[in-house]
């Protein structure tokens, strides 16, 4: 075998194993939360139920997942928009924010079943980890004290830490990881930017001029129809948990 070879497998053995921490520490943070902050305050739900809830949200999240399209006046055409958050931030508003994580985990599971991957895994690992941190956040704030302004400040914070930590992952790790597994140059991945924007002439660039305001278009989009669609669906999915009433990991039932 080859040294090329090698190279390669080692170079997709650490991405392997950078996700799989990644999200070892995303659910082990959304845990630590719900443990010792938001006990008091998450829905009750039956163990089969939640699982179930998870599941189903899960899969609406993936086909929309499926779907996504690109933005070609903000940014290259392997960075693109979909709203699989929406049915991800309405399970992690009612389950809490490791619902959020599993659910979005999930979807991403299953569109790598059905669909595969066509960026080497590394927009897979990227859709996972920011939209995490839009919804696990969002849900902290909500879960504090479950109230529509809550849930409007939830989705703002939220809004803000995905434009700023996408931005963030995608200079420091990211776009470098792509050109590595895909086998693209960065100078190639900083052109298309630039043919979009003349401004975007670096990595730095490109994550502040089109990654910045993809996501920041990204939760606004996504937090209009959570607020909308939120309560109802929230109504339905209390009054038949109602049916089987077990605590989950606290005591208090969903407002």
């Amino acid at each position: 075998m080859g040294t090329g070879f090698l190279q390669a497998v080692a170079e997709n053995l650490q991405f392997l194993l950078i996700c799989v921490v990644v999200i070892l520490a995303i659910v082990g943070v959304a845990e630590l939360v719900e443990v010792k902050v938001l006990r008091d305050n998450l829905a009750q739900v039956k163990k089969t139920r939640y699982i179930t809830i998870c599941g189903m949200l899960g899969a609406i999240a993936m086909v929309l997942h499926i779907f996504d399209f690109p933005v070609p006046f903000l940014a290259p055409g392997f960075y693109k928009l979909d709203f699989s958050e929406i049915p991800v931030m309405i399970g992690a508003f009612y389950l809490g924010p490791v619902g959020g994580v599993v659910i979005e985990l999930v979807k991403i599971l299953l569109k790598l079943v059905i669909k595969g991957t066509s960026t080497a895994f590394v927009g897979d690992l990227a859709n996972f980890v920011v939209g995490c941190s839009f919804v696990v956040p969002a849900a902290i704030v909500y879960h504090l004290k479950k109230t529509r302004r809550m849930a409007v400040a939830g989705l703002v914070t939220g809004t803000v830490i995905i434009t700023v930590f996408a931005s963030i992952f995608n200079a420091l790790y990211l776009i470098p990881a792509f050109s590595r597994l895909y086998g693209m140059p960065l100078d190639a991945i900083v052109g298309m930017g630039a043919a979009i924007n003349p401004a975007i002439n670096s990595v730095t660039m490109l994550a502040l001029v089109a990654v910045a305001p993809l996501n920041l278009l990204k939760g606004v989009l996504i937090s209009v129809p959570t607020m909308v669609l939120y309560k109802r669906i929230s109504r339905v999915l209390h009054n038949a948990a109602q049916e089987h009433p077990v605590t989950k990991r606290g005591s208090q039932t969903q407002n």
